[in-house]
């Protein structure tokens, strides 16, 4: 009778820790609101696990990759520690002009960031980001906004140019007003400047049949022109969740290079 029980001990032991998945809720003055986090922390978690934030495009919510893909399962086999945060239907990870409306960003610097940083004891050179779509755009931006702050970033399908979706119009002048100008000025492929001159490798990615192939191909050509070292991973594939499961897969391989100083070719 002992020895069962200490058999049934050890095997909701071992449920919970293969299912170490934690749901944040964050009460934020610069959303105005609660912004829910899903956190998904490695079975095998140790002092070297590294971070990974992984933020949902538009229309989303903080569920969303939980829902399409098995984070759990890939935060276990991976051994990264997976944050997904809430980016709301329509915020673009940015700040609203209006200053009694969300503001993403500073959230993210302000609030979050520290609150995860003091809570998993996060060290830049092992913290990434990426994202999809209008996360793909996001996790690029907020790396831009402190590249010291990352070992690296992603973009997936990432709507890179804010001025190439039919989005912009009647979503992103939501946030941050009707003016060409700051379409450009908030654009992560207007920004990238800051990155030339640094080490500080990173990777884009698109299905070659997805409308926002444009973004990725305008973005990595910049960064060719102004030498700022990048990997551009172009292969078949749509706008769609079979299609950022693979990339998914592929950003982290490309991160556990990094991590493990691997050739990277130049």
């Amino acid at each position: 009778m002992k020895r069962y029980a200490a058999v049934l001990l050890i095997a909701l032991f071992a449920l919970v820790k293969v299912n170490a998945q934690e749901l944040i809720v964050i009460e934020s003055n610069n959303l105005k609101c609660n912004d829910s986090v899903l956190v998904f922390t490695p079975v095998n978690v140790n002092e070297n696990t590294p971070t990974l934030f992984l933020l949902h495009g538009w229309s989303g919510c903080y569920s969303n990759w939980s829902q399409k893909h098995n984070i759990q399962e890939i935060a276990n086999r991976t051994n990264f520690r997976i944050i997904c945060p809430d980016g709301f239907y329509n915020s673009w990870y940015l700040n609203n002009t209006d200053s009694d409306k969300m503001q993403w960003r500073t959230f993210f610097w302000e609030e979050m960031y520290p609150m995860m940083q003091k809570k998993y004891n996060l060290v830049p050179d092992k913290t990434f980001i990426t994202g999809l779509s209008m996360g793909g755009h996001g996790a690029m931006n907020i790396f831009l906004d402190n590249p010291d702050a990352f070992k690296s970033a992603g973009s997936m399908s990432g709507v890179l140019d804010l001025q190439l979706t039919p989005l912009a119009e009647k979503e992103i002048s939501k946030v941050i007003g009707d003016k060409r100008e700051r379409l450009y000025e908030e654009s992560a492929i207007n920004r990238v400047q800051v990155l030339a001159g640094k080490n500080k490798p990173f990777i884009v990615s698109c299905g070659y049949d997805d409308y926002y192939v444009r973004c990725t191909d305008l973005f990595t050509e910049k960064c060719r022109y102004m030498g700022i070292p990048h990997f551009a991973l172009l292969t078949p594939g749509k706008h769609s969740w079979q299609y950022w499961g693979f990339a998914l897969e592929q950003h982290i391989h490309f991160f556990q290079t990094l991590l493990r100083g691997e050739n990277l070719g130049y």
